[in-house]
């Protein structure tokens, strides 16, 4: 047995212990999405009778974990949460003060919390240590690896079922203070199918790309729909917060090549990964997908030296002058920033970038989702200033430089048929026209 083999002898124990030494007033950092430290999340509020005021800083929550779920734990533990996923959102209907946001641009979220002060433990999840003493951070880097290269203790969940990744997710053994091994399957989402307006929508997106772009795509429906519609390109390269399964196909269809990217060419990078198994699979100890952290994935100056980078997102909403809202409902918080503004700011300083705004003309209940005016208390997720494309199932409309007169004529026309009059009449009464 090497040294590095009898170090992680030394430094194992067990997730009861892990949790003993949680401290009232302790700030704790954890994996995000896929790699959160499920054991450790699921038995955290086993602590309540000897802590108080333990923050928790969680994004895109995978479970609904007692600690915030509870109204017994206010008081005790408080999940800080940089993304809304739908756990903290029932929390926050049921009136639980055991959640609240952290208002960030992705690229900026470690530095935020980390300039400020160093967490007291950082937990997440690796996969098996090798015979050098390296683990990986597996399929998420956003935050994790600058919180626990500053966090005052390092504890990590060893799984052999996270895929071993390449990029700047290696962390050597003589960095951690104490591991348990787990062995509970990563957390899956299923590949959204497209519907007919999710198709319409990509058509128009579709014809936005050329060959040899760059591209950042989210998850569900509508990227599946546009990837669906991009196998026939040429030399694509992917440079995304997300890598997400619907890239999968354009690479095995040979559209995804990545050797015409500007910036690292022959790699496709993000920061972190989030699908089904089958994508997990696809990552695990895959040379050409490297994950980099997000402060560098994400960073608008650096997704702009790609040229021709195609930043495509959607939005809950969006006003007559351009204000997109993709966080929340009037003063009922959906979601979060996430990466939009970071990647769409990006996409407009890329040399031939586009950034683009998807989302249906109409909610279910056939209300419009482009609106005279956000809601009172709506979160303006990309400032109108920064708009360029805006596409629905009528159209994709260029908003760059437009002033607003022009702006809310160029939304009308792609706002369902039924609410065009009416957002005329308004358009008016606000003096937009």
């Amino acid at each position: 047995m090497n040294v590095f083999h009898e170090e992680y002898k030394r430094k194992k124990t067990t997730v009861d212990k892990a949790l003993a030494e949680i401290k009232s007033g302790d700030e704790l950092v954890v994996g995000v999405a896929a790699m959160e430290p499920q054991l450790f999340l699921s038995r955290l509020h086993e602590q309540r009778a000897n802590v108080e005021d333990v923050q928790v800083y969680t994004c895109l929550n995978m479970m609904e974990y007692p600690f915030f779920m509870q109204p017994e734990m206010e008081g005790h533990f408080i999940n800080n949460s940089w993304f809304h996923s739908v756990g903290a959102r029932k929390a926050l209907k049921a009136g639980f003060q055991t959640v609240t946001y952290v208002p960030n641009n992705l690229h900026q979220a470690g530095a935020n919390l980390l300039d400020l002060r160093d967490p007291d433990v950082y937990v997440g999840v690796a996969s098996p240590m090798d015979d050098h003493g390296f683990f990986t951070l597996s399929l998420s880097i956003i935050l994790e690896k600058d919180a626990l290269e500053q966090a005052k203790k390092v504890v990590l969940e060893v799984n052999p079922k996270a895929p071993r990744t390449h990029g700047d997710t290696q962390v050597h053994i003589s960095q951690i203070d104490e591991l348990y091994e787990v062995d509970y399957d990563i957390p899956e989402i299923p590949d959204g199918a497209p519907n007919e307006i999710d198709s319409q929508i990509a058509t128009h997106i579709a014809n936005l790309v050329q060959d040899g772009s760059t591209l950042q795509l989210g998850i569900g429906g509508l990227p599946n729909a546009v990837a669906k519609l991009l196998v026939h390109k040429k030399d694509l390269g992917i440079h995304t917060e997300m890598f997400t399964e619907s890239m999968i196909d354009l690479f095995e269809a040979g559209a995804i090549t990545n050797m015409k990217k500007t910036l690292w060419p022959g790699k496709a990078i993000c920061t972190f990964a989030l699908g089904t198994r089958k994508m997990y699979d696809f990552v695990n100890d895959n040379p050409g997908v490297w994950l980099l952290r997000g402060r560098y994935v994400n960073n608008p100056y650096v997704v702009a030296q790609n040229d021709n980078m195609i930043s495509v997102n959607t939005a809950l909403m969006i006003d007559l002058t351009g204000q997109v809202c993709s966080e929340s409902i009037g003063t009922r918080h959906y979601s979060g920033t996430g990466g939009q503004l970071d990647t769409h700011r990006g996409a407009l300083m890329s040399k031939g970038g586009k950034g683009i705004i998807a989302l249906t003309s109409s909610t279910k209940s056939r209300d419009s989702k482009i609106v005279p005016l956000l809601p009172m208390g709506s979160a303006v997720t990309v400032p109108r200033q920064d708009l360029d494309f805006v596409v629905t199932e009528y159209g994709a409309v260029h908003m760059r430089g437009l002033p607003v007169n022009k702006r809310a004529k160029a939304l009308i026309s792609i706002a369902h048929p039924d609410h065009r009059e009416e957002l005329r009449q308004q358009a008016k009464k606000l003096g937009l026209f």
